[in-house]
C-alpha cells in the first residue's frame, strides 16, 4: 500500500514540472495563429452519455476567442437583421422588465415545435428519425459555470442555412408590430410567446448567442449574433455533430449568474413546461455515497483501550474483520440527466383525478399566456361512440386584441389537433366554428389516420362529428358559466345564495365573460342556425328596468306583463341616448320593459333572431309596433283626418309614406318610424358609414318613413286648428315642415339636406323675436388701407439721416453703410 502512495505521488510531481511548459507553448500557439484560419480539429468520439451539449479540449481552446470577446468569427458570412427585428430586439435588450424567467419557456416551447414537427413527418417515412441517440425526442439543458454557458437542445426537425437565415434574421411584420404596440401599451414581455418572437427573449439573459443546427437535408450550421444588428451563419466543422436537431448556446450575462443554478432551471421548467409533450432533462449534480479502500497510513490511528466488556467485543469482531480488506465511505459528485416534466397528458386523465391548479397550469403551457389569471371556465371530457376522442377546452381571462379585427379573413385556430397522442396540427380551422376561436384547448383522436395529409384529414368524415360534439361541449361550458355565476340567478332564488355565502370567486365571471366575448355569440347566432336557440340564451343585454345590470331573454320573458306577446327592443349608438327615445315613452309609463342593443352587430343579430320561445321580437322604433288597447283611436283618427291627409300632401317631396296617429308617444308632438322590415334608423347610420358603402344600391333597404303624430300633444292640436281654417297658409306650411325635420334628427336619422333645415331654425327664431322675414344682415363696410404702427416703425428705420432713404438690406451690409456715412 505505501509503494503504491509514493508512486502515485512522484507521477503527480512530474505532472505538475510539465503543465507550465505545456500551457506556454499552447497560448503562444494561440497567439501565432490568431489572425490565421487553421484547419478545424477532428472531434474526439464521445464515450457514454448523450452528445451534442460538449466538445473536446482542443475544439474548447480554438472557440476561446470567438467566445471570450464575443464576437463574430471571421470566416462566418455577415447579415443584417430586418428592421422589424432590430426594432423588436432594441425593445428586449433595454427592457427593464424584471421577469427575464420568460426565456427558457420561450426556447423550450419552440424545441418542442420542433420536436412535434419531425415527430409528424415521421408518421410516413420513420427513417427521417435517424438511429440511436438521434432518433430520441427529448429536450436537453445543460450548464456550464465556468464559461457562462447555459444550452438547451432538442433533436427536432433542425434548420438548413436557409431556415437559419429566414427564421432568425427576418418575421412577420404583423407580429412584430403586434407586439411591440402590446409591449409600449402595456409593458408586458408575458405575452411574446403569442406574437411568435419568443425566441428574442433569450437576449433578456444573453449578450451573445450561438445557434447549431443540423437538417437531414443539409450540413450543420451555426447562427451567432450579439444583438447589434447583425448576425453571421457558417459552415459548422469544429462542434460535435448533432446528428438532426438545435442546440442553442446563451452566453450569460454578468448579472443573469442565477440562471447557471441547477435549482433556478428546475423551478422555472416546472412551473412553465411541465406539460410539455416530451421529455426535458437536466445534466444535474448529485451526491452519492461509494465506498474506497482505506490506505495504510490512515489504519494506524488507535483509539484509547477500553475497559468494558462490550468495548472488548467490539474489539475482538474488528480483530476478524482485519483480514478483509478496510474500505471507507466517501461522498463524491456525480452527473446525470435528470427527468424533470414527469407529469403524465392532463387529457389522458380522468377529470376527477385533476386538480385545479394542474388545469390553470395546462393551460399557461397551452396558451403560452403566463399572466397570473385563471381561465374563466374549462372542459375536460371524452367521447365515445362512432367517433372517439378526449378533448380539454378553456375559457380565456382575455379577449385577444385582433380577435375582431379579421374576424373573416383569419384561419387562426387555438385547438391543437392530436391523433394517438401525437400532434398534428395547430391550423386545423374545420373542428371550431369561427365564432368559437377565442376558446383554447386541445383534442386528441384514436379515429382519425395518422398516415395522410393534412389537407386530406380536413376533408375526413370524423371531423364532422368531432366539430358536433365538440360545440355542444362548447355552449354547455358557457351555459354551466352562467348558471354558476351568483349574479346570474333569478331573483327568488338570490337570498338562499347570499345567505349560503358560497361561490364568491364565481361572482360576476359571465358580465366578465360577456363583456370579452359578447361579441362572438352574436355572431354566432348569426352564423349558425342550428344551435341558435342555445346561442341566444346566453344573450345578455341591458333593458329599462335591469338597473344597470345584464339580464337574458329568460329573465326577461318572466318579468313580461300579463298580455304583452312580443319581446320589445331598441337599437342604438348608446344607452344613454336611447333612454330618451322618444319611441318609449308610452311604454314606459304603461309598465313595459324595452330591451337596448346598442352594439352596431346588433342590427345585423336582430335580422337573424326572428323570435325566441314562441315570443316574437318587435322593434318599438318600426311599424307594428301593439302597446295595449285604446278605445279612442277610431275616434281620434276620423278626428285628424284632415290634418294627417294635409301633411302627407305636403311631405311629398320628403318620401313620406304616410302620416298617422300614434300610440306610442306621450310628451314628444311627432315621430319618424320606418316600415317593418325596412332599415331603422340606426341601421341607415350604420351602413352610411361604411367606407364603400354605395348609396344608390342601399336605396331600395332604405325602409319606407312614417310621420307618427301625438294627437294629445298641444301643437298637433293647434295645427289641427289652423289647417282647418286656413290649410294654404305659408307660415303653418313652414312649421309643419319643420317638425317633420325636427322629428327624423330626434328619431335618429341624418338629415339630407342640414342647410335647409338651419334656415328654417332661424326663420323662426326671426318670428319670435318679431324680426322681419325679410331682415337680412348688415353689409360689411370695407375700411380704408392705413399704415399700421408696426408698418410705420419699420419704414421710419429705413430713413437714415441727410434725407437718405435706402432698402432694407441684411444686417452685415447695413452696419457696412452706417460706416461709411
Amino acid at each position: 500500500m505505501r509503494k503504491r502512495t509514493i508512486v502515485s505521488v512522484l507521477f503527480l510531481f512530474s505532472l505538475l514540472f510539465l503543465l507550465p511548459d505545456q500551457g506556454r507553448k499552447l497560448h503562444a500557439n494561440a497567439e501565432d495563429s490568431s489572425d490565421e484560419v487553421t484547419d478545424p480539429p477532428k472531434v474526439e468520439e464521445k464515450l457514454g452519455g448523450h452528445g451534442g451539449l460538449s466538445t473536446d479540449s482542443d475544439v474548447v481552446h480554438r472557440e476561446s476567442e470567438s467566445i471570450s470577446k464575443k464576437s463574430l468569427r471571421s470566416n462566418a458570412e455577415k447579415f443584417e437583421f430586418q428592421a422589424e427585428v432590430s426594432r423588436l430586439m432594441d425593445i428586449i435588450i433595454n427592457s427593464l422588465y424584471s421577469n427575464k424567467d420568460i426565456f427558457l419557456r420561450e426556447l423550450i416551447s419552440n424545441a418542442s415545435d420542433a420536436l412535434d414537427k419531425i415527430r409528424f413527418l415521421a408518421l410516413t417515412d420513420k427513417d427521417v428519425l435517424g438511429e440511436g441517440d438521434t432518433a430520441k425526442l427529448e429536450i436537453q439543458i445543460k450548464l456550464d459555470k465556468a464559461k457562462k454557458i447555459l444550452s438547451i437542445r432538442d433533436r427536432g426537425i433542425g434548420m438548413t442555412k436557409e431556415d437559419l437565415i429566414k427564421n432568425l434574421g427576418t418575421i412577420a411584420k404583423s407580429g412584430t408590430s403586434a407586439f411591440v404596440e402590446k409591449m409600449q401599451s402595456s409593458g408586458d414581455l408575458n405575452l411574446i410567446g403569442q406574437f411568435g418572437v419568443g425566441f428574442y427573449s433569450a437576449y433578456l439573459v444573453a449578450d451573445y448567442i450561438e445557434v447549431i443546427s443540423k437538417h437531414n437535408d443539409d450540413n450543420q450550421y451555426v447562427w451567432e449574433s450579439k444583438a447589434d444588428g447583425k448576425f453571421a451563419v457558417s459552415e459548422d466543422t469544429w462542434n460535435e455533430p448533432l446528428g438532426r436537431g438545435t442546440e442553442i448556446r446563451l452566453h450569460l450575462r454578468d448579472e443573469a449568474g442565477e440562471y447557471l443554478e441547477e435549482s433556478k432551471l428546475k423551478e422555472l421548467v416546472k412551473r412553465y413546461s411541465e406539460f410539455i409533450n416530451f421529455p426535458i432533462s437536466l445534466w444535474a449534480s448529485k451526491e452519492v455515497e461509494t465506498e474506497v479502500p482505506v490506505e495504510e497510513d490512515e489504519t494506524e490511528e488507535e483509539t484509547e483501550t477500553t475497559t468494558t466488556e462490550e468495548e472488548k467485543e467490539e474489539d475482538a469482531e474488528e480483530e476478524d474483520s482485519e483480514k478483509k480488506q478496510k474500505t471507507k465511505k466517501v461522498k463524491e459528485t456525480v452527473y446525470e440527466w435528470e427527468l424533470l416534466n414527469d407529469v403524465k397528458a392532463i387529457w389522458l386523465r380522468s377529470p376527477k383525478e385533476v386538480t385545479e391548479e394542474e388545469y390553470t397550469k395546462f393551460y399557461h403551457s397551452l396558451s403560452k399566456d403566463f399572466t397570473d389569471e385563471k381561465p374563466m371556465a374549462w372542459s375536460h371530457f371524452n367521447a365515445e361512440g362512432d367517433v372517439e376522442f378526449k378533448a380539454v377546452l378553456y375559457v380565456p381571462p382575455k379577449a385577444p386584441h385582433d380577435l375582431y379585427e379579421s374576424y373573416y379573413n383569419s384561419n387562426k385556430a387555438n385547438l391543437k389537433l392530436y391523433v394517438r397522442r401525437v400532434f398534428i396540427s395547430d391550423e386545423f380551422d374545420e373542428l371550431l366554428p369561427k365564432y368559437l376561436s377565442f376558446l383554447k384547448g386541445l383534442v386528441d383522436s384514436d379515429t382519425l389516420p395518422l398516415n395522410v395529409s393534412r389537407e386530406m384529414l380536413q376533408q375526413h368524415s370524423s371531423l364532422k362529428t368531432i366539430k358536433k360534439k365538440l360545440i355542444r361541449k362548447a355552449l354547455d361550458m358557457i351555459r354551466k358559466l352562467a348558471e354558476e355565476d351568483p349574479d346570474e340567478i333569478h331573483d327568488d332564488d338570490k337570498k338562499d345564495v347570499e345567505k349560503s355565502g358560497e361561490n364568491d370567486e364565481k361572482k360576476g365571471q359571465y358580465t366578465k365573460f360577456w363583456n370579452e366575448f359578447g361579441k362572438s355569440i352574436k355572431l354566432g347566432i348569426i352564423e349558425d342556425a342550428s344551435n341558435r336557440n342555445r346561442l341566444a340564451k346566453l344573450l345578455r343585454f341591458e333593458t329599462t328596468k335591469s338597473d344597470g345590470k345584464l339580464t337574458s331573454l329568460d329573465q326577461y320573458i318572466k318579468r313580461m306583463k300579463k298580455g304583452q306577446k312580443d319581446v320589445f327592443y331598441i337599437t342604438g349608438s348608446s344607452k344613454e341616448q336611447l333612454e330618451k327615445s322618444p319611441f318609449l315613452e308610452r311604454l314606459i309609463k304603461k309598465g313595459y320593459e324595452v330591451i337596448f342593443f346598442t352594439d352596431p352587430v346588433d342590427e345585423y343579430l336582430m335580422q337573424y333572431l326572428m323570435d325566441y320561445e314562441d315570443k316574437k321580437f318587435q322593434n318599438v322604433s318600426k311599424e307594428g309596433l301593439k302597446v295595449g288597447k285604446d278605445s279612442k283611436v277610431k275616434e281620434l283618427k276620423e278626428a285628424f283626418k284632415e290634418l294627417t291627409k294635409w301633411w302627407k300632401e305636403n311631405l311629398a317631396s320628403e318620401n313620406v309614406d304616410d302620416v298617422k296617429i300614434s300610440n306610442r308617444l306621450a310628451d314628444t308632438p311627432c315621430v319618424v318610424v320606418t316600415s317593418k322590415f325596412g332599415w331603422s334608423a340606426n341601421m341607415e347610420r350604420i351602413m352610411q358609414s361604411q367606407t364603400l358603402s354605395d348609396a344608390n344600391k342601399q336605396a331600395y333597404m332604405r325602409g319606407k318613413r312614417v310621420l307618427e303624430i301625438n294627437p294629445r300633444h298641444p301643437i298637433i292640436k293647434e295645427l289641427k286648428e289652423r289647417i282647418a281654417s286656413d290649410p294654404e297658409d305659408e307660415s303653418v306650411k313652414e312649421t309643419a315642415q319643420l317638425m317633420y325635420q325636427t322629428a327624423l334628427i330626434e328619431s335618429g336619422f341624418i338629415l339630407s339636406d342640414p342647410k335647409d333645415f338651419a334656415g328654417r331654425i332661424y326663420n323662426s327664431v326671426k318670428s319670435s323675436l318679431k324680426i322681419s322675414p325679410d331682415a337680412v344682415a348688415d353689409e360689411e363696410v370695407e375700411a380704408e388701407e392705413t399704415e399700421t404702427n408696426e408698418e410705420a416703425a419699420e419704414t421710419k428705420s429705413q430713413d437714415l439721416p441727410g434725407g437718405l432713404n435706402i432698402e432694407a438690406e441684411p444686417v452685415e451690409q447695413h452696419e457696412e453703410t452706417k460706416d461709411e456715412l
